[in-house]
């Protein structure tokens, strides 16, 4: 997606780059918001009451953290698949219709998270996060949160304006997938602590 909606690829398809990424980013935190507050209202009905206690969330968050990190580990070492959809957005979608229509489609399959390929289980915590919230405000701050970082990805080609930058943004993209991978296990990992020190303490 990422080297798809670029300046150069925008302009080529008399398309406004910053016009597209709006409205991808639009419908990818709208829909990141919709579906965290429908998680948080799930998580109020099945969570007891207003006991105030966290420790029983804080104990699932740990187990969730725990098997997206081995989840993550697993498909890094080429051992496993994490569980998902097997489709994509459309990219036919790119010559059918303007920029703002096919940056909020996709922005809104995207910011569901679970809607297309799922790269990281990270995006499966996000969601038992926003379960275990057990209030929709909080849900939607959490996941919407997710829609935002997901659509600030597309600022990472600002500068892809000629051929040979797109061509660079490629092989940057190629060099991050590693790197980007095992800083998302390890994020995982620190929250897996932070959850387990709140259940402990």
């Amino acid at each position: 997606m990422l080297a798809s909606i670029t300046p150069l690829g925008e302009r080529a398809r008399g398309s406004r780059w910053g016009v597209t990424v709006a409205f991808f980013a639009a419908g990818s935190v709208v829909a990141a918001v919709a579906v965290g507050a429908l998680a948080g209202e799930l998580g109020r009905l099945t969570w007891p009451g207003p006991s105030g206690r966290w420790e029983p969330r804080l104990a699932v968050l740990a187990v969730a953290l725990a098997a997206a990190i081995a989840l993550d580990a697993g498909a890094g070492a080429g051992a496993i698949r994490i569980p998902s959809v097997r489709r994509q957005v459309n990219e036919d979608w790119l010559r059918e219709y303007r920029g703002w229509v096919y940056g909020l489609g996709f922005g809104l399959q995207l910011g569901l998270g679970v809607s297309t390929i799922v790269a990281t289980a990270a995006v499966y915590v996000t969601l038992v996060a926003a379960w275990l919230s057990g209030d929709p405000l909080l849900g939607a701050a959490i996941t919407g949160a997710f829609g935002a970082a997901r659509a600030a990805s597309l600022l990472a080609g600002v500068g892809a304006t000629r051929p040979d930058r797109l061509v660079a943004l490629h092989a940057r993209m190629a060099a991050w997938r590693r790197p980007g991978r095992l800083l998302a296990i390890a994020s995982q990992g620190a929250l897996l602590v932070i959850a387990f020190l709140g259940f402990a303490g």
